[in-house]
């Protein structure tokens, strides 16, 4: 499965994937904050989310207690959330010469809508890249996590897990599958990392991945 080449813009757009409790947000506020200490300017966001729309449809999509949503209504409010990021958010931030770091992009709808809602992951890629105008991250860090160990780190103390989150251990398995297939596909695109490792072998690693997409 091919995607486009990535958006040409003079910022940097870094996205950080993988399973729910794999430290994306972790990695994140460490990455920001090493980039800012460099003199770079940097908006931090997340998905789904990231604008006053996108976190009502946030809440909609990830909270308990809006009734069922079936698979293709689920994908598609992701979709229309990751639309108005871009366009008001990451395409201006990179069109300023910003780095964008991200929390979830378009893969996560791949892997959870597509693998794991069984939509297919051509179909659900397709709508994301119409939504998107076909913006993709110059590098795409991917924390693989074991499922277990997933809901293990996400359950600690008094967490509750969201919609997605408390779906069972099968559905994230094929999550997981999913990520890790579109990394294999186009390696050349993703830093793939064991979320096994400390919080700061990770950072270290994701920094020393910089130099060759910031060329």
């Amino acid at each position: 499965m091919t995607y486009p080449l990535p958006h040409g813009l003079p910022g940097l757009f870094i996205a950080l994937e993988g399973g729910d409790g794999a430290g994306k947000s972790t990695q994140a506020g460490l990455l920001c904050r090493a980039l800012e200490e460099g003199g770079r300017t940097v908006v931090r966001t997340r998905e789904p989310g990231g604008t006053p729309i996108g976190e009502k449809l946030r809440s909609l999509v990830l909270e308990h207690g809006h009734g069922d949503i079936d698979a293709r209504t689920e994908a598609l409010i992701f979709a229309a959330s990751r639309a108005a990021h871009v366009q008001q958010v990451i395409a201006p931030a990179l069109r300023r010469g910003d780095v964008v770091v991200c929390d979830r992009y378009i893969d996560s709808s791949v892997a959870y809508q597509g693998a794991g809602r069984n939509l297919g992951p051509r179909a659900v890629l397709d709508v994301n890249l119409w939504a998107t105008d076909g913006l993709l991250p110059d590098l795409t860090v991917l924390l693989d996590v074991d499922p277990a160990e997933g809901r293990s780190r996400r359950t600690a103390g008094a967490a509750v897990e969201d919609r997605l989150e408390s779906e069972p251990d099968d559905f994230h398995a094929s999550i997981r599958d999913a990520f890790l297939d579109l990394a294999r596909e186009e390696p050349e695109r993703y830093l793939v990392l064991s979320a096994a490792g400390t919080p700061e072998d990770l950072h270290v690693a994701i920094l020393g991945a910089l130099p060759r997409v910031s060329a």
